[in-house]
């Protein structure tokens, strides 16, 4: 009776791993993400939230406010704002009034930001080859069907709380 108990328990743990594994897994994924970024904040002497907005901004168009930044991308009004002082100071990015509306200030990238983006796009360029090497086209699509609708989850999640 025992014996089959701790085969149970065994089963459960090595379950409870594989549950678990996913909590832990994404962190890989995005810690090796950090990894390739460091060398372009390393070379332009950005923090990561600096790179990361000026990517946000060129990859986004659409969204080119702080308002949106800080809806699209889950980050908190200070930290963007404080952020997009520093590459306005730093001569990356401009604010200007919206022609359509007086109140909306949109944030414009400028042309010294380009040297870094380039530098950003490769290696995204990077990330996303090692990341699905091996994979086909078929498995690429489910993928991204799979990561929308999770996405879409975690999105009605949030906005139901």
């Amino acid at each position: 009776m025992r014996f089959n108990f701790i085969i149970v328990l065994n089963r459960t743990i090595k379950k409870e791993r594989r549950k678990m594994n996913f909590w832990d897994q994404h962190k890989t994924i995005t810690c090796y993400y950090a990894l390739l970024t460091k060398s372009v904040c390393d070379k332009f002497n950005l923090t990561q939230m600096e790179y990361a907005i000026l990517m946000f901004l060129y990859n986004n168009p659409q969204y080119n406010t702080a308002a949106d930044i800080v809806r699209e991308r889950k980050s908190t009004k200070s930290h963007v704002s404080t952020t997009l002082k520093l590459l306005e100071d730093n001569g990356f990015v401009m604010k200007k009034q919206s022609a359509d509306n007086k109140k909306r200030i949109e944030i414009v990238l400028l042309e010294p930001a380009q040297e870094i983006i380039q530098a950003g796009l490769n290696v995204q360029k990077e990330f996303i080859q090692n990341m699905f090497q091996g994979l086909t086209e078929e498995e690429m699509a489910i993928w991204k069907n799979i990561f929308v609708k999770m996405c879409n989850n975690a999105e009605k999640c949030l906005q139901d709380r």
